[in-house]
């Protein structure tokens, strides 16, 4: 899922495969763009901005693109076959001599003028990954509603940019608190310490290939093993286990989970060993441990 990181990412990719170079293919399959040519032109730089890219442009010219949840941006060699998916889920192609890039299920895709990109990205907050980043801004803009339920004022990037539901899930759980919990109820220094850890996570993951939030490996035992079939036995049959005092006790094991509780509904906890929670909050999946995290539920 795209977030600040693996959008900082995808801007670099983009600004290696294109910047510097002359265009010699533009294609953009959206219909307020579809005649526009960008073709003779050389792209300046490829940015990100919070959740945002910003391809520019010689010319005074800016695409800005923005993936949401399912959107990419591909680079392939001249000859190499695409493979972002359908031919009609592509909204747009940058190609020069040495490099193609093609952008798929892009549910933002405009051209503006370079001076006038605030219109596109001017409301965003501090950005945890970029230059303006300012954690003393993000901390006041949390705290201008502090009624509003944590996981939702995380994920407003008018407050900080680059929080994404996968972050939002992880920073709560961090916290030690429900995403419903109100962030004026939050326990002394708690959101200081969570705007730091947004950072802090954020950056630690900027060039990594996979996004990982957990710190350490978690020390977990093996799960004793089931009741197993005799062969030739039929369904259901089950060979005769030993006492438990007869059974050798299982050495424990490392298991490296990349992530607290994104995407592990049902499983054990790393911490608690209650089973993970997932509950919609705005329409987006949101995973939660009862057992570490305290708060309101819904």
């Amino acid at each position: 899922m795209p977030e600040g990181d693996t959008v900082l990412q995808t801007a670099a990719r983009l600004h290696k495969a294109l910047a510097g170079r002359v265009l010699t293919r533009s294609d953009l399959r959206v219909p307020r763009f579809a005649t526009a040519d960008l073709s003779g032109r050389t792209v300046l730089d490829v940015t990100a901005r919070g959740k945002h890219l910003l391809t520019r442009v010689e010319g005074g010219l800016t695409l800005h693109s923005h993936l949401r949840m399912d959107g990419a941006w591909r680079v392939y060699a001249p000859d190499e076959r695409w493979r972002g998916g359908p031919g009609h889920q592509i909204r747009a192609v940058l190609a020069n001599a040495e490099h193609t890039a093609v952008g798929y299920r892009l549910p933002v895709l405009e051209l503006l003028r370079t001076s006038e990109e605030d219109r596109a990205v001017g409301h965003l907050g501090p950005d945890l990954l970029g230059p303006d980043w300012d954690p003393g801004l993000a901390l006041d803009r949390l705290l201008a509603a502090p009624e509003r339920p944590l996981g939702e004022a995380l994920l407003d990037q008018r407050n900080l940019a680059g929080i994404g539901n996968v972050y939002k899930c992880e920073l709560c759980f961090l916290a030690r608190v429900t995403p419903w919990l109100p962030v004026g109820a939050l326990p002394d220094g708690t959101l200081p310490r969570l705007v730091t850890l947004a950072e802090r996570l954020l950056h630690a993951n900027r060039d990594r290939p996979t996004r990982t939030t957990t710190i350490t490996s978690e020390l977990r035992t093996s799960p004793s093993p089931g009741p197993v079939a005799e062969s030739g036995a039929g369904v259901g049959a089950e060979r005769p286990r030993a006492p438990a005092a007869a059974r050798p006790a299982r050495p424990p094991v490392r298991v490296q989970e990349r992530l607290y509780v994104y995407g592990r509904a049902r499983r054990p906890c790393l911490r608690c060993g209650t089973p993970i929670r997932l509950t919609d909050q705005d329409d987006r999946p949101t995973y939660w441990c009862p057992g570490c995290q305290s708060g309101p539920t819904s």
